[in-house]
């Protein structure tokens, strides 16, 4: 078994459809790393992964937005094409087995699991979370004893 992780950002929000009774989340990952040539120029090289989600757990689905980093881990698969100029091209594919989001967004996105059994906050959630770290504030106990 092959198995393939990658970190990046998303470069569309997801699409999520259904085929033969079974959902699927379909997403694009980037990942860009910079490196120096043989001459020394600073170049960057960035490589799409385009993913399928198959599961029934489809609340992960808002989070998966542009510009979102995730985590994803599962099996890969490159698909062969002729492109345009009539040149052998391929496109890497990952069949996801585990999603996790990385970082929230500055639209106050949480972070979250979502795979082996995981879940996702809903959405109609997010707007609460600075309400609920000042109330968590107050109720914490203070470490300072009298003794």
């Amino acid at each position: 078994m092959i198995k393939l992780q990658i970190i990046g950002h998303l470069g569309k929000d997801c699409i999520v459809k259904e085929v033969n009774g079974k959902n699927v989340i379909n997403f694009s990952v980037a990942h860009s790393e910079k490196f120096k040539d043989s001459t020394g120029a600073q170049r960057e090289r960035t490589v799409w992964v385009e993913c399928a989600f198959w599961t029934d757990r489809t609340a992960i689905a808002p989070y998966l937005q542009k510009g979102q980093l995730v985590f994803a881990e599962g099996s890969p698969d490159v698909d062969g094409y002729l492109n345009k100029d009539n040149q052998p091209s391929a496109t890497l594919r990952m069949r996801v087995r585990d999603v996790q989001l990385l970082g929230g967004r500055a639209d106050g996105n949480p972070s979250g699991n979502i795979g082996s059994g995981s879940s996702a906050e809903a959405p109609a959630n997010r707007g609460n979370t600075s309400q609920q770290q000042q109330h968590a504030q107050v109720e914490e106990p203070a470490d300072d004893l009298p003794f």
